[in-house]
C-alpha cells in the first residue's frame, strides 16, 4: 500500500481494520475502473485459454469416472441410489471476470465430450457480486455459442440466498481469494493486534478539490454520482497505520487462528483471508456429497518461512484495488475445522502441465530468462522484448481461438523507435500467443527456439525454468473435495 510520510493528511476516514477499508476500496475500484481492470491487473484467465481448458480436461474425466463407478455399483447386490445419467450438473464460477474462463471452459468441455452426455446438461452459473461485471462477463463473444447453457447469479460468495444445499457439482474461483476480505494479524506475547488503516489524500489532489466536504461525505457514502464529478482519486490514496488488540466478536475461527500464529515469530504480521474462509464454508453447504468438488487459484505460500518473514509483502495495489496475498497454511486449516473435506495444493502451473502432459512455463516466466532483463531495461525497451518474443513465438504457435492482442504503444519512447514497435503489433497474428499472461508448453517453445535464439534467448536457460519446482510465493491451485 501507498505509505508517503512526507504527504500532508488530508483525512478522509477514520482508522478501521484492514479488511473493512478493502471492501471499502474495492468496491469503488470495481464502480469506478471495473471496465478497465485489465489495463492494471490481468489475470491468467483473462484472454488465455489454457487454465480453462485444464479445467474443462479435469472436469469431464471426473464426471466421466463418477458415472461409470455409478454403474458398477448398481449393478451390484449393494446398489446405493445415484443420480440419473441425464441429471443436470451445476458449474459455479464466483468472481467470472470478462467470462474467458467460462467461454473457454465450455468450449473445450463441449469439444471433449464426443458422446455428448455431459456438457448438454451442464448449467454454468456465473456468480458476482455487481451487476455490470456479470453484464459484461455474459457478453464475451466467445460465450455466444453456448448461452443456453448459461447463467448469472448477483450476489456475494459468503452466502448465496436462493441456492440449495447440495445442489452444486463444481465451483471454481480464479483470483477471487486475494480480492476478498483480509486481516493483517500478528502476536504479541498472548495477545493478537490486527492492523488498522486511516485514509488520507494526498496534498496535490487535495488542492484541487474545491468542495471539500461534498468529496470525503460521497467517498463515505459509496456515492458514485457525485464522486464522478471529482478527479479521479484511488491513485492517490495515502495510509496511516497503527495496530490495536483484536476484537474476537468479529473474527470468526479464533481457535484455529491463535494455534496457527503460535508458530509465527512475535510482531510479524501475517494475512488472515477471512474471505476466502467464508468461501470454503459456503462452498461446503453448496457441494452435493458426491460433487466434484471446489478451486480456488491464487497467489500466495504455505511456505512457513515465507510466512514468518517481516519482509514478506502482504498486500498490493493495482490501480487502487486491494489485493492480498493468500495464506493457503491458514485456509487449509480452517477447512480442516469447517469439515469441508481435505485441501490439496498444487502450482496453477504444474495442474495445467499435467493436465496438458507436459512441462508449461508462462510468457514472463521465459521473458525473465532474457540476458537483458534487470532495473536497466526502460519501460518502453521491455515493451519491445515482449513484442519480439511474442512475435518470435507466433512463427509456430497457433492457439484454437482467434482474438488480436491487444497491446498499446506507450508514448514514453523514443519517436524513432515508434514505427519499428507499431509495425511489430500490427505483425501479431489472431491465433498467436493470445495474452501477455499466457502459459507456453515446452513443445512450443522448442519449436521456437530457433527464433527466440535470434533475440537474445538461451534455450538452456528457459530449459531449466521449464522443470524448476514452483517458488515459495506463487500461483496455487487448491483443491476441497466434499468429504
Amino acid at each position: 500500500m501507498l505509505q508517503d510520510a512526507d504527504a500532508l493528511p488530508q483525512l478522509i476516514g477514520d482508522y478501521k481494520p484492514v479488511d473493512q477499508w478493502q471492501v471499502h476500496i474495492n468496491t469503488l475500484f470495481y464502480r469506478v475502473r471495473g471496465e478497465q481492470i485489465r489495463s492494471f491487473y490481468q489475470t491468467f484467465a483473462s484472454a488465455d485459454y489454457r487454465l480453462a481448458h485444464a479445467l474443462a480436461a479435469d472436469y469431464f474425466e471426473k464426471v466421466v469416472t463418477r458415472e461409470k463407478a455409478r454403474g458398477r455399483t448398481e449393478s451390484g447386490a449393494a446398489s446405493t441410489p445415484a443420480r440419473p445419467p441425464t441429471s443436470p450438473l451445476t458449474v459455479m464460477e464466483w468472481g467470472p471476470g470478462n467470462g474467458n474462463l467460462a467461454a473457454c471452459f465450455l468450449s473445450h468441455l463441449k469439444v471433449l465430450d464426443t458422446a455428448g452426455t455431459i456438457y448438454p446438461r451442464v448449467r454454468y452459473v456465473l456468480v458476482d457480486r455487481e451487476q455490470s461485471v456479470l453484464d459484461a462477463a455474459v457478453a464475451h463473444p466467445l460465450l455466444a455459442p453456448h448461452r443456453g447453457q448459461v447463467a448469472t447469479h448477483r450476489g456475494t460468495v459468503d452466502g448465496l440466498d436462493g441456492v440449495a444445499d447440495g445442489s452444486v457439482d463444481r465451483l471454481i474461483c480464479n483470483e477471487l481469494w486475494n480480492d476478498l476480505p483480509t486481516k493483517l494479524l500478528s502476536r504479541q506475547g498472548q495477545e493478537l493486534e490486527e492492523e488498522f488503516l486511516r485514509p488520507n489524500l494526498s496534498e496535490a489532489l487535495h488542492a484541487k478539490i474545491t468542495d471539500w466536504a461534498t468529496f470525503v461525505r460521497a467517498f463515505e457514502a459509496l456515492d458514485m454520482a457525485t464522486l464522478t464529478q471529482f478527479p479521479p482519486f484511488l491513485d492517490d490514496l495515502v495510509w496511516e497505520r497503527e495496530y490495536r488488540t483484536v476484537a474476537w466478536k468479529e473474527v470468526p475461527y479464533r481457535k484455529t487462528i491463535t494455534e496457527f500464529l503460535k508458530r509465527i515469530d512475535e510482531q510479524v504480521i501475517v494475512p488472515v483471508n477471512l474471505g476466502a474462509y467464508a468461501t470454503l464454508k459456503e462452498a461446503t453447504r453448496l457441494l452435493a456429497r458426491d460433487a466434484i468438488g471446489f478451486s480456488s487459484f491464487d497467489a500466495g505460500t504455505e511456505d512457513l518461512a515465507v510466512l514468518n518473514d517481516p519482509e514478506k509483502p502482504c498486500s498490493s495495489q493495482f490501480g487502487g484495488q486491494q489485493s492480498f496475498m493468500v495464506n493457503f497454511a491458514l485456509a487449509e486449516a480452517v477447512a480442516t475445522q469447517l469439515g469441508a473435506g481435505p485441501m490439496t495444493l498444487e502450482s496453477q502451473r504444474e495442474f495445467v502441465g499435467r493436465s496438458l502432459g507436459t512441462n508449461v512455463l508462462t510468457l514472463m516466466d521465459l521473458m525473465a530468462t532474457h540476458p537483458s532483463v534487470g532495473p536497466n531495461l526502460t519501460p518502453w525497451e521491455q515493451d519491445r522484448l515482449m513484442l519480439q518474443t511474442l512475435c518470435a513465438l507466433n512463427a509456430t504457435y497457433e492457439s484454437p481461438y482467434a482474438r488480436r492482442l491487444d497491446f498499446p504503444i506507450a508514448l514514453a519512447m523514443p519517436p524513432e523507435e515508434r514505427d519499428g514497435l507499431q509495425a511489430l503489433v500490427a505483425a501479431l497474428k489472431p491465433t498467436g500467443v493470445p495474452d501477455t499472461v499466457a502459459y507456453l508448453t515446452e513443445e512450443e517453445l522448442t519449436q521456437a527456439s530457433t527464433d527466440l535464439e535470434a533475440i537474445g534467448y538461451e534455450p538452456d536457460a528457459f530449459r531449466i525454468v521449464l522443470t524448476a519446482p514452483p517458488s515459495p510465493v506463487d500461483y496455487f491451485h487448491a483443491f476441497v473435495a466434499p468429504r
